[in-house]
């Protein structure tokens, strides 16, 4: 348990086994549940940790009662990483008050058949707990649709759900002060890039909402609270809701026997020749699609190359592309490449993956046969690329 104000506690946990969130995104610093307890005349827990964490959990929420009872536990958003211990919470304490949206109550419902003693919030009400209030914004899909954010108006935080949060277990300290956050950025860029990413018009709407509020701390459900970089956090999520790729460029190849990978470190000299130094270069069967999706989100230009294989895609490139368009990415600069022995097919699918994104092409792709390499139009390829992204 850690304390955040005079009366206000984190009751989080870490989570430092999973390799992977959602089973699908690499995991290297593990990750943590946030929870936060309100111990005023009336008390109040906003959200939960997963299942394999309640013991910890409950032992931590029994500590920051100190003696009380708790009266209402406030449901920003029901993804069982936050929720999963809400039933064997109600066990604990029966009396307890749900608080949540009525799409809350309908996935509270069918996740763990909890109907009763419940109590619904709309957009702008609030809850009096004492010496807090509390004002509940709708945040629909970000990134689910019952999200909401619970506003505490006494110290001026926000409880912002899955918003602005990271990947990575908490050191120790729980508030940016008391530690180095560095390793957080690329982190929160991550999470946003694989678990929000789709949702930008949404997030959007959210940050238009709560333009006209003071905050003075954002305690989102996994990550650090922010305070003295709390801006910082917000602007991340502006950038990237609107789909704005900062100077730089991601390659992304895929390669059987290394011809389409020689391709790949032509073109990046190619952006270098021209002054571009933000390039990322990912081989698609090492790196975990969490790191591509995040360099794609970061920088303007992409360039992604791929061998026919069996008159295909080369399967993690597909795979990859099939992730991109699932996010709706906008506003990219483009160019592919690709390779063949016999038949070509690699670069027609390219291109037309490009179409339907509606991503800027400046330069026609580049195709090679077996192993006569295209030097000169690699370098071209990556040349004109990076000449569009600076420019």
């Amino acid at each position: 348990m850690r304390q955040l104000k005079d009366n206000i506690f984190y009751v989080g946990v870490n989570d430092r086994d999973k390799r992977l969130f959602e089973n699908l995104w690499s995991l290297p610093y593990g990750v943590s549940y946030n929870s936060y307890l309100i111990n005023d005349k009336q008390t109040a827990l906003i959200d939960t940790v997963d299942v394999a964490f309640t013991n910890v959990f409950l032992a931590k929420v029994e500590d920051a009662l100190n003696g009380k009872a708790l009266d209402y536990l406030i449901v920003n958003h029901v993804e069982p990483d936050h929720s999963g211990s809400i039933a064997m919470l109600r066990n604990k304490y029966p009396n307890v008050k749900i608080v949540g949206n009525k799409l809350t109550f309908g996935m509270l419902a069918g996740y763990y058949g909890i109907t009763d003693g419940l109590l619904e919030v709309k957009d702008g009400d609030t809850l009096a707990l004492g010496a807090h209030k509390l004002k509940f914004y709708t945040a629909p899909m970000v990134h689910w649709p019952e999200v909401m954010f619970a506003y505490d108006e006494t110290d001026m935080i926000l409880f912002s759900a899955d918003a602005f949060g990271t990947y990575g277990a908490l050191d120790g300290g729980v508030i940016d002060t008391e530690m180095n956050t560095e390793r957080y950025w690329d982190e929160m860029k991550r999470y946003y890039s694989n678990i929000v990413g789709k949702y930008g018009a949404p997030v959007q709407k959210a940050l238009q909402k709560l333009a006209g509020i003071d905050i003075k701390m954002i305690a989102p459900t996994h990550g650090p609270v922010w305070t003295e970089h709390r801006d910082e956090a917000i602007a991340i999520y502006d950038r990237m809701s609107r789909y704005e790729g900062i100077e730089g460029v991601t390659i992304v190849y895929g390669s059987m026997y290394g011809h389409t990978a020689q391709m790949a470190e032509t073109i990046a000299e190619g952006l270098c020749d021209v002054g571009v130094r933000n390039i990322a270069i990912h081989n698609a069967s090492r790196s975990n699609a969490s790191y591509i999706l995040r360099d794609i989100f970061e920088y303007k230009g992409v360039i992604i190359g791929s061998p026919t294989y069996s008159n295909q895609l080369f399967p993690e490139i597909d795979s990859l592309l099939t992730r991109l368009e699932l996010r709706e990415i906008k506003n990219r600069v483009y160019a592919c490449f690709g390779s063949f022995t016999w038949a070509g097919a690699a670069v027609k699918r390219l291109t037309a993956f490009g179409e339907k994104m509606k991503w800027e092409t400046v330069i026609p792709p580049v195709e090679q046969k077996q192993n006569l390499f295209e030097y000169e139009a690699c370098r071209a390829l990556g040349a004109a690329v990076g000449q569009k992204v600076k420019g």
